[in-house]
């Protein structure tokens, strides 16, 4: 539909490293009017969730990627024609179906696509690959993944593809051999005659898996995908390491319980315990650079500034996000508990920026919320480390009375774990680390805000 004065509305850049997104719900229909910043669609990365504005205030004209639909950053998505244009609305009032949304993000790729035909010196840096001549849709792939293809003995062509129009991307062959694909067999010299007259079982390398009875299938989203592909490759790629300290939270708890009616009254926030101890880490982190840095290549990586990433659920459960507080270690206590507060609801309401989920240098992950005393959470690449907070519990614990004699009393004691990349941080260090981050909560005063 050509429209005069319309505007397009394309898969936009999330993050550097992400080169396409999926469209997970739109929230306007074909005919329905739209304000410039509204928000148009919902869209899913391997990095963050969040909702797309219109560019433009008008009428939705086309939708062209239907729900589910993964397409290429700068694939055009919908079309938003003037304000007081007459549209009329699609007979569902849903978007395309696949075949014809397929259709327009392959003319607007080819319609962008340069007129040269790239020569073999070139295909290897700028264009696809050839796989096979099957013809099975995955004819072409990227060079990473011909390049890993031959490493391991795989078939492209046998690589069930998530990417555009079946296109089998690095994720999806990183898995194939992850799971055990079989590596592709060299053609046999003759063909050996049939040994029974029983034709051989089909094969099953690339099905579609089946649901037994009771069981229901549900297909993993972009951020399932990436949270799979990056939990593995973290293990893959660090020597995971976990010590744990317990802390005698009594100081914390009684500062807290001081704080926490002005805190809402006046700023609208809850110091949670998770802001003391994000505080009381960030100050320790100046101590120690190795635990905040990174190992790139053969250098270690050290940096004068902590940015502090914390794991936040979302609501349905099902996936996880780690927004990033730049800077912390210019903030006090408040500014902790106002920037914790502000990127978790901003990530559960799906308003993060791209900027606002990379970038971390240390992770915080908190599990405690719902009762678990003990965990070993996985490091957040490229980190060194990650600390994990568990649930404050009361327990009988040992102390000194004002006569210096040991005595038996009731505490609320919070265990404190630090997975750590064995490769750079050793359990020396990290136990050092630890010791102090207790310090600092346990001797919690005034000036400690």
């Amino acid at each position: 539909m050509a429209v005069a004065g319309a505007t397009d509305v394309v898969m936009p850049q999330m993050g550097v490293s992400v080169s396409e997104g999926t469209i997970t719900k739109w929230l306007k229909r074909v005919g329905e009017p739209i304000a410039a910043d509204e928000s148009l669609l919902e869209i899913s990365t391997d990095k963050v969730d969040t909702e797309v504005p219109s560019p433009a205030s008008g009428v939705v004209a086309e939708i062209l990627v239907r729900e589910g639909e993964t397409v290429d950053v700068g694939t055009k998505l919908a079309v938003i024609a003037p304000e007081g244009t007459e549209v009329a609305p699609s007979s569902d009032g849903d978007v395309p179906e696949p075949a014809t949304a397929q259709a327009a993000a392959e003319a607007h790729t080819a319609s962008e696509a340069p007129a040269a035909t790239p020569t073999a010196d070139t295909v290897e840096e700028a264009g696809p690959v050839p796989a096979d001549a099957s013809g099975n849709g995955k004819s072409f792939v990227s060079p990473v993944v011909a390049r890993i293809a031959a490493k391991h003995g795989v078939d492209p062509g046998q690589v069930p593809g998530t990417g555009r129009s079946g296109r089998v991307t690095k994720r999806d062959i990183l898995a194939f051999i992850d799971a055990g694909a079989p590596m592709k067999a060299s053609p046999p010299a003759s063909p050996a005659p049939p040994t029974s007259a029983t034709p051989p079982a089909p094969p099953t390398v690339g099905a579609q898996p089946q649901a037994a009875h009771g069981e229901s299938l549900e297909p993993m989203t972009a951020m399932r995908r990436g949270i799979a592909e990056h939990m593995r490759r973290s293990l893959d790629t660090s020597a995971h390491v976990t010590s744990a300290i317990e802390v005698d939270m009594s100081k914390v708890v009684a500062i807290r319980e001081k704080l926490k009616k002005s805190y809402q009254a006046d700023y609208g926030v809850n110091p949670t315990y998770l802001s003391f101890i994000a505080r009381a880490a960030v100050e320790t982190l100046r101590e120690y650079p190795w635990v905040n840095g990174e190992i790139r290549g053969d250098q270690i990586v050290t940096r004068p500034y902590v940015n502090l990433g914390f794991a936040v659920e979302l609501t349905d459960g099902k996936g996880l996000i780690v927004p990033v507080l730049k800077n912390a270690e210019t903030l006090n206590l408040l500014g902790i508990a106002k920037g914790v507060t502000d990127i978790a609801q901003r990530a559960r309401d799906k308003k993060l920026l791209p900027d606002e989920v990379q970038g971390g240098t240390f992770t915080i992950t908190n599990p405690g919320g719902y009762g678990t005393f003990h965990g070993t959470p996985v490091i957040s690449q490229p980190q060194a480390a990650i600390l994990g907070t568990y649930a404050v519990v009361k327990r009988p614990w040992v102390i000194q009375d004002e006569l210096g004699q040991d005595v038996i009393a009731i505490r609320p004691i919070m265990n404190l774990t630090l997975t750590y990349d064995h490769r750079l941080v050793d359990g020396a260090l990290a136990g050092r680390f630890l010791r102090d981050v207790r310090a600092k909560l346990e001797s919690w005063d005034e000036s400690s805000y």
